[in-house]
């Protein structure tokens, strides 16, 4: 976190080491939404390291009241002491009201949890007090706030230190290490989306100050250069951290009349800047003087003779303008005699001026960089290149065309291409790209750059190669700069295309993986899109969503995200199945939906419903993406929520099992339940209970359960008699239907005003649940259990589903070894011995000696269950006998340590009544 907190992240500007505040901006927000999804997560992912504790507290002033603290802490009025503490008895976290001292990352996730919409401020508050955390974390050696840090030097500190917690030091080290890459390419994507100047605006600046200057006094400098040769893939040459300032390159100037001058052109304008500091090139970036709007504007303030020169062109310029603008004539006949006369001195001069001139007009102009490719498309070209943009616009049907090709490129595969043409265009209101960019060709005459015959040259591996050779050859071509256009069209001109996709074809895994990195790549390129489709490509992509290695399915749906940018394309992946084999079953994918900018296009798409079809496949997508709770807190930044909401009336059931699937997910939240219910989404998810499609039962069940958890929500379903649909449900065929319904009982009597009066009013209601437990399927006897144990709880309910066998039916289920059914069950029993010789009847049907052996279950939960179902089974004394012989006390007495209070209560009463038994019985023995 140290290189970004003091390079990333914007302070005001008179704060120094260890003062000032952050500012209130978009950027500090975002990182600061980071990190805390970061140490919320670090309990989850690392529970080793979430005990290691910091060599120093961080420390700083909290809001929070003592009263927030509940379990696991000592409470006072003006103190809290965490009751989890240091191998020295010291407290993990400690609060003298308003002083907060935390020392380990399992305290830190916890008091996130505990600040609830506090999180963004106590974050900020740590962060401001504690300018480098990392130092107090792993000590001073760790120190990441150097800029020359690295995973190497981090390493090599911990290798050479004797702390005894050298391991988790490193892995934390790694982590921390992870963390500031990672927010520092966040920052800088979010930074890019700010800049207003584009960067490729500054790049035609200086390419045609590049061609206008050199020795002579028609040039207008003596030479212009940039610091760096390397550019990144949007376009900026400055390093990564001063782009996080909108800085895009550094040039180095030298007009006729002053001294060389070092340049920053950045998104606020161009500047001077400090130079260079030293032989290797460091530049000084602190600004000198003010801001110009841009380059030219610059030279023409700090350049006599550079501002003399542009001012006879542009009056050349206007000259010019004026004669084109007057009506033609005949040429006369001295005029077209001249137009044979050879080239003089003369004559010679007015050209250069008017190639000069030329450049300052295409500068005024700020057109887009052609990186040395001009257009030469022939007419037929440009013909279907327009009519095929606006069919895509308009959906109006392709024809079959046969694309002609410039010299150096091969013909396009009609066959694929006539089989994507036949694909039926249907009308669309979604946005599409806009006119489709000129094709750039290269003219044979043209001076090709080297980067198009190396290319050219591992062209011949790639076709005539045997394995080895090919994907070397691939190797070699995934290490250009495949971001630059230039490389991308030399790709497609030399036919390296049409290779690329036939290799997609094959059986070997790595040519397909070297094909997909390259395609992954340039189909960011319009025109290569359209080539990708024109060649048949999108349904080989679609088929490899099939294949059983991740990486292929990965990178084909990274693929084929780049290349259906527009309609045709969106198209093809429908007819050929994609829809469904894409948008994400596992976390790697939805995070990688996420990481890639995905979730908000998706979400966009919501607006449009009028294609229901693709509606269905949006809402699909986005259903399958909030399993990730990171994905839906994006969701919610992008108001996705709402707009679902109002998805719930008048939409097909393919769109309503989705939407309501998605909203299932997203309710597993506190904020997004809100939500839904502020937006008026109970009542159309109770209406839904009374359908008949199985998937969509399964789906509003779950969803109207996750409403219920809110008391808010939970009397508006009791008020639409929501609970008696829900029971109803219990009697549906489907199992998954009857599952999704007791599980959503459960909540809804947890926070009913008057649970036990409510469930007595369903006539036959508890017969029902009671008789679910003869069922075959797991899930519905885990779900079942789960509701007798809410049930239960009151005492005439647990009267009549006594009498109507609960405990033998729960007994018969004892000897399972599904921990979720394992740990529902217990709680049912513990629950169930609370009403008359329900403890001994349990002993009668061989329940007791099962429960013993769920205590060597992995599963916390489970033992928690066990326990107290033991404990309330301990207090007859057969039971007790039956616990002892089958080793009960052993696997209990290890549990009396744990860090479980409810654990740790109900082993130690289990313990006790088992040892009281055993003292009556010596001592009657005796007596």
């Amino acid at each position: 976190m140290g290189v970004v907190l003091t390079r990333s992240a914007q302070w005001t500007t008179a704060a120094g080491y260890g003062s000032g505040t952050l500012e209130i901006t978009p950027l500090n927000e975002a990182i600061l939404k980071e990190i805390i999804l970061f140490v919320e997560n670090f309990i989850y992912k690392h529970p080793q390291e979430a005990k290691y504790v910091f060599v120093e507290p961080l420390e700083w002033k909290t809001n929070l009241d003592p009263s927030a603290f509940e379990s696991g802490y000592v409470v006072s009025a003006t103190t809290v002491k965490s009751e989890e503490v240091d191998k020295n008895g010291q407290p993990l976290l400690f609060l003298s009201v308003p002083q907060i001292k935390i020392r380990s990352f399992g305290q830190l996730s916890c008091l996130l949890f505990v600040s609830k919409d506090a999180k963004l401020k106590e974050a900020q508050a740590c962060i401001e007090a504690n300018r480098n955390p990392v130092a107090k974390i792993l000590g001073m050696d760790y120190n990441t706030m150097k800029a020359d840090t690295s995973v190497l030097n981090i390493l090599d500190k911990i290798t050479k230190d004797d702390d005894p917690e050298i391991e988790i030091k490193m892995k934390i080290a790694m982590l921390l290490e992870e963390l500031d890459l990672h927010l520092l390419n966040y920052s800088l994507k979010h930074t890019s989306l700010e800049i207003h100047l584009n960067p490729l605006t500054v790049k035609k600046d200086i390419e045609l100050l590049k061609r206008f200057s050199g020795k002579g006094e028609q040039t207008v400098l003596e030479s212009i250069e940039y610091t760096s040769d390397y550019e990144f893939s949007n376009g900026c040459r400055a390093p990564p951290w001063r782009q996080l300032h909108g800085e895009i390159c550094y040039v180095l100037v030298k007009p006729h009349d002053v001294e060389t001058l070092c340049i920053t052109c950045s998104a606020e304008g161009v500047f001077l800047n400090g130079g260079k500091t030293d032989a290797e090139g460091e530049i000084n970036y602190e600004r000198i003087g003010a801001i110009y709007k841009d380059l030219v504007t610059f030279l023409k303030e700090k350049s006599a003779k550079f501002s003399e020169n542009m001012s006879k062109q542009t009056r050349f310029s206007e000259e010019q303008q004026k004669v084109k603008d007057q009506p033609k004539e005949a040429p006369k006949k001295e005029d077209a005699d001249a137009l044979h006369k050879p080239i003089t001195s003369s004559n010679k001069s007015k050209l250069e001026k008017n190639k000069i001139n030329f450049g300052k007009n295409q500068m005024t102009k700020r057109l887009e960089p052609s990186l040395n490719w001009k257009t030469t498309v022939d007419v037929k070209d440009r013909k279907i290149s327009l009519r095929d943009t606006q069919e895509e616009k308009h959906g109006g049907r392709p024809d079959k065309s046969t694309l002609s090709v410039s010299p150096g490129r091969a013909q396009l595969a009609h066959k694929n291409a006539d089989k994507v043409e036949e694909i039926m265009s249907e009308s669309s209101s979604e946005s599409e790209e806009d006119e489709e960019p000129p094709d750039h060709r290269q003219e044979a005459n043209a001076d090709l750059p080297s980067e198009y015959w190396k290319i050219q040259k591992l062209m011949k591996y790639l076709k005539g190669g045997n394995q080895t050779a090919t994907v070397i050859a691939l190797c070699s071509m995934k290490d250009f700069n495949l971001a630059q256009e230039t490389c991308q069209l030399a790709i497609r001109d030399v036919g390296c295309l049409e290779v690329l996709i036939n290799l997609l074809d094959t059986d070997e895994v790595k040519c397909k993986i070297g094909s997909l990195k390259i395609l992954k790549e340039i189909s960011h390129n319009p025109q290569i899109r359209r080539n990708i489709v024109d060649l048949g490509g999108l349904p080989v992509m679609v088929n490899i969503l099939d294949s059983p290695h991740k990486i292929l399915k990965c990178l084909a749906a990274e693929t084929i995200a780049n290349v259906a940018k527009f309609r045709r394309a969106r198209q093809a992946v429908r007819h050929h199945g994609g829809i469904t084999k894409l948008c994400a079953d596992d976390k790697e994918t939805r995070d990688l939906v996420r990481l890639h900018g995905g979730l908000k296009p998706l979400a966009s798409l919501l607006n449009n419903t009028d294609n229901k079809e693709r509606l269905a496949a949006v809402t699909g997508a986005i259903w399958k993406c909030s399993i990730s709770k990171e994905n839906v807190t994006k969701f919610r930044e992008y108001n996705a929520i709402e707009t679902l909401v109002g998805l719930l009336t008048d939409q097909p059931e393919e769109v309503l099992v989705n939407v309501v699937g998605a909203l299932g997910e997203c309710c597993q939240e506190y904020e997004n339940r809100v939500i839904v219910r502020r937006c008026g989404g109970i009542q159309p998810l109770v209406n839904l209970l009374v359908g008949i499609n199985q998937a969509l039962l399964v789906n509003v069940t779950k969803t109207v359960g996750a409403c219920a958890v809110e008391r808010e929500s939970m009397m508006i379903i009791d008020s639409l008699d929501g609970v008696r649909l829900l029971w109803s449900l219990l009697k549906n065929p489907h199992p998954d239907v009857k599952a999704s319904a007791a599980w959503a009982l459960c909540p809804c009597i947890q926070n009913a005003k008057d649970a036990g009066e409510m469930v007595c009013s369903f006539v036959g209601g508890l017969e029902l649940v009671v008789n679910l437990l003869k069922s075959d399927n797991k899930e519905v006897l885990a779900s079942v259990c789960a509701a007798i144990t809410n049930i239960a709880k009151d005492q005439e309910n647990l009267a009549v589903i006594t009498d109507h066998g609960v405990v033998p039916l729960l007994s018969k289920l004892a000897n399972t070894n599904n921990d979720k059914l394992r740990r529902h069950l217990a709680e049912a029993i513990s629950h169930c011995c609370m009403w008359g010789r329900n403890r001994v009847a349990f002993g009668e049907h061989k329940a007791v000696a099962p429960l013993v052996r769920y205590l060597k279950s992995n599963d916390a939960s489970v033992h928690r269950a066990t326990a107290q179902a033991l404990y309330q089974l301990s207090e007859d004394a057969d039971n007790c006998i039956t616990m002892h012989e089958n080793g009960a006390v052993k696997l209990l007495l290890d549990m009396v340590g744990s860090p479980d209070q409810d654990l740790q209560e109900a082993a130690a009463g289990c313990i006790s009544n088992i040892r009281r038994l055993a003292l009556a019985t010596e001592k009657a023995r005796y007596t």
